[in-house]
């Protein structure tokens, strides 16, 4: 039964969605309301997310992903925890499961503006906005970002256009962004790609932006093709700016990695580094510490 655990999470948009890919699912969500991190979304690998809000059901949270789990389509997830609510009309909730369209729910006692959209792979819900643009605008962002591979990326831009269009009438104070994929979080040993909350400030999508930005430098895999051989002059001048941050190898090629890598690690980088070669942002990094240039990579 979908009852019990109530808070008042209101005045808030969001949007549940899939990767284009199908691999990764997540949550954007923004509202006059503190912490809204920790009351709105759930994700589980493979499975689904969902966002519930205006008068939230936090009991939602569990029992949608167990219903999700099972096989239940999103639309299917949304029919039974609200019908087994009696708080319902003003309860507002979005689904999306690991295939097929996503759900929303908006009660009849939601506070206006109240309302949502949905369709493959996503729903979009608010209440008490400025009226229908805001889902108008995150809509119209999540479908003209499928070249956009991160989902992360695709989450916030989605909810920065509900921000520009008028976002919540009742001003800004959090907002936070989740993504999971299957064995894509830190070192591979969790699922969790992004959990990112910012939970009171006068600006919290902007504040989610520059986190997100640092979350990709520490976090995010290096791109193969973006890779510089560790070898020649570039070589000499990693070891030797390395060194003058006390991290020497032997001088060798597995001595410049290991000084590398021991660096990295203190600089919490460790998730860019690879054998023999050295990503540009991590270079950038290393060269703007000794006050050297970061936009030559050769």
């Amino acid at each position: 039964m979908a009852v019990g655990i109530t808070t008042l999470a209101r005045m808030t948009f969001s949007i549940v969605a899939r990767s284009a890919d199908g691999h990764a699912l997540g949550v954007a969500v923004a509202s006059k309301f503190l912490g809204v991190g920790a009351a709105v979304p759930a994700a589980e690998a493979e499975v689904g997310a969902l966002a519930t809000q205006s008068y939230a059901n936090l009991a939602y949270r569990p029992q949608g992903l167990t219903l999700l789990r099972t096989g239940v389509s999103a639309a299917g997830a949304v029919a039974g925890l609200t019908a087994a609510d009696d708080g319902r009309a003003s309860r507002q909730l979005g689904v999306v499961g690991a295939t097929g369209d996503g759900a929303t729910f908006t009660g009849d006692e939601c506070h206006a503006w109240a309302g949502g959209v949905a369709g493959d792979g996503y729903a979009i819900q608010g209440n008490i906005l400025t009226g229908p643009e805001v889902v108008d605008a995150m809509e119209h962002s999540w479908l003209s970002s499928t070249d956009e591979p991160r989902l992360t990326r695709r989450l916030l831009a989605a909810l920065r256009a509900g921000d520009r269009a008028g976002g919540d009438r009742r001003g800004r104070q959090s907002a936070a962004l989740m993504v999971v994929a299957k064995g894509m979080g830190y070192g591979g040993t969790s699922d969790v790609v992004a959990d990112l909350r910012i939970d009171d400030d006068v600006d919290p999508i902007g504040e989610l932006a520059r986190l997100l930005d640092l979350h990709t430098l520490y976090f995010d895999k290096a791109d193969p093709a973006d890779l510089l051989d560790l070898a020649g002059d570039l070589g000499e001048e990693v070891r030797d700016r390395l060194a003058a941050r006390g991290h020497t190898g032997t001088p060798t090629a597995e001595g410049l990695d290991a000084a590398l890598a021991d660096w990295a690690g203190i600089e919490n980088l460790e998730e860019r580094i690879l054998a023999g070669r050295i990503d540009p942002l991590v270079l950038a990094h290393l060269r703007r510490m000794d006050g050297g240039a970061d936009t030559d990579n050769a």
